[in-house]
């Protein structure tokens, strides 16, 4: 089996694409032509200190940030730590 372990300040992202979608109508969108996610879940992460992600956190990031990477029949996104936005994180109802 092989792995994929980030570099310097890099991450890597496991990215889940929906399938391709029928309209009411019966007209096919493929998954090629749909807009990309920009939400997915933390793999792995390189060298960064103090780094305000870790494995399994959901992250936000610009839409076409990122290198694709496909390794096993699965896909990945490999970026520079600086491009993630944001973290997702459950909070209480007030």
């Amino acid at each position: 089996m092989k792995e994929l372990v980030p570099l310097n300040q890099h991450v890597v992202l496991s990215v889940t694409s929906g399938k391709e979608k029928t309209t009411t109508s019966g007209l096919i969108i493929p998954d090629t032509v749909k807009e990309e996610p920009s939400l997915a879940t933390v793999i792995s992460v390189g060298n960064i200190d103090n780094a305000d992600i870790a494995i399994g956190d959901t992250v936000l990031f610009r839409q076409y940030a990122g290198t694709k990477v496909e390794l096993d029949g699965n896909k990945y996104l490999l970026m520079p730590y600086a491009e993630i936005l944001a973290k997702i994180v459950e909070t209480e109802e007030l």
